[in-house]
């Protein structure tokens, strides 16, 4: 009973996030009912069909959340380390038992239902990195504890990708910003970006011409800069990374990625138009959102959704059903309230009065940024379909518990920052 909640300690909660929630799961409940819809089987509360199914996963994670008020918040802070031992374990597990789907294997087979393990290790990972920055006398500042916190993260990484998963991989690699928030150096965060940009560069142009221009701009950098030893030495590092990018680049492009992997991000890139394969999903989706116009078709009038024309539209695609349903005013509201929910989450951790909080508060917001804005990325054609569902929104009971036990852990150490000492 140590680990019940004290019922007279004051404990509140944040309504707003309670609200935004429950508005995501039923309009992503009515959404999939629309996308999938069985004019034989028109209950939305039929086991037999994905919407009866997500009905009962929403219920699940009512009891879920009921469990997470209950119990005392220690049992999350103190316990980090074990669940996030426990999410390792499931990784290697699923890799050696799980059964594959589209692919990869990342499922354990549970009957008529699957458990992946990914999404549940989100909420560990999270948990743990919170843990590890927020131990007294730990600083992002500093070699040792950045190289840590990028092992805690890169693990869960390393491990789904190779399943492999590259769209949860990138993910948990999204949990770079609580490094950054725990007082990593912000020009990290652009030498990320500077090599992604470097990467771009390296698969669109030929790795000559790309090291051709890398050396031009190496010699233009030493006239540039003064002649010091410590300025020809920074010269010549980063010219050797950015020549290891950009061959690394055309390596894993070539050996490592499966060939419909290479296609999405060549048709992604305009490197080749493939409007029946690899780039038809996007092709449907974009058909299927313009069509809705400004305030869409109606519930259940969508053409390209009856029809079935955009393949995995419960899931990955659930956004092209907003948008050709609603229209423009529907898929714009949607936007406005994950951007409500982040910006809230980020408020509210930042109001917190211990560092695991506020960590654990910039992991939630982190992850719950990078599916939103992929996920529906994907499905405008601005990244290419690396299947990653919309919280709370898309079909699938793994996906939901994991984002519901994230959220309303932080809402639940939210509600207690009152009776936790600074």
């Amino acid at each position: 009973m140590a680990y019940l909640s004290n019922n007279r300690s004051r404990v509140g909660f944040d309504w707003l996030l309670v609200s935004l929630y429950f508005l995501l799961c039923i309009w992503g409940w009515i959404s999939i009912y629309a996308a999938v819809y069985n004019e034989e089987s028109t209950s939305i509360f039929s086991l037999n069909e994905e919407y009866g199914k997500q009905g009962f996963f929403i219920l699940g994670g009512l009891v879920i959340i009921f469990f997470t008020m209950i119990t005392n918040y220690r049992i999350w802070t103190n316990f980090a380390p074990l669940w996030y031992a426990l999410s390792i374990l499931l990784l290697l597990l699923v890799l050696i038992i799980g059964k594959k789907v589209g692919g990869a294997r990342s499922w354990f087979g549970l009957g008529g239902f699957s458990l992946q393990p990914s999404e549940v290790g989100k909420f560990a990972t999270a948990l743990m990195l919170a843990f590890y920055a927020g131990l007294p006398r730990k600083t992002m500042k500093n070699w040792r504890d950045r190289a840590v916190g990028f092992l805690i993260l890169g693990t869960p990484g390393v491990l789904i990708a190779l399943q492999p998963d590259m769209g949860s991989t990138l993910v948990y690699l999204s949990l770079v910003f609580v490094v950054y928030r725990a007082g990593m150096p912000g020009y990290y965060i652009g030498i990320v970006l500077g090599c992604v940009v470097l990467a771009i560069g390296g698969l669109i142009l030929p790795l000559s011409t790309s090291l051709i221009i890398l050396a031009g701009l190496a010699i233009m950098t030493f006239f540039l800069l003064p002649k010091h030893i410590k300025y020809i030495l920074y010269n010549l590092f980063f010219t050797s990374v950015s020549s290891a990018i950009l061959y690394g680049v055309g390596f894993i492009m070539e050996r490592i990625l499966a060939p419909h992997q290479q296609i999405r991000i060549k048709v992604l890139l305009g490197l080749e138009d493939d409007p029946s394969g690899a780039g038809y999903n996007t092709l449907q989706s974009l058909i299927a959102i313009g069509s809705g116009g400004w305030t869409g078709k109606g519930f259940l009038n969508g053409t390209q959704t009856k029809l079935d024309f955009v393949p995995a539209q419960s899931t990955d695609y659930i956004f092209c059903t907003v948008g050709e349903e609603w229209g423009f005013m529907g898929t714009f509201l949607l936007m406005v309230a994950f951007a409500l929910l982040i910006g809230r989450i980020i408020w509210l951790a930042e109001r917190q009065k211990d560092n695991f909080s506020r960590y654990y508060g910039y992991g939630v917001a982190s992850i719950f940024f990078t599916h939103w804005v992929i996920n529906i990325g994907m499905t405008i054609g601005l990244f290419p379909t690396v299947g990653i569902p919309l919280p709370f929104f898309s079909y699938g009971g793994s996906s939901l518990w994991g984002f519901t036990i994230l959220l309303f852990v932080f809402i639940k150490l939210d509600g207690e920052r009152q009776n936790r000492l600074s």
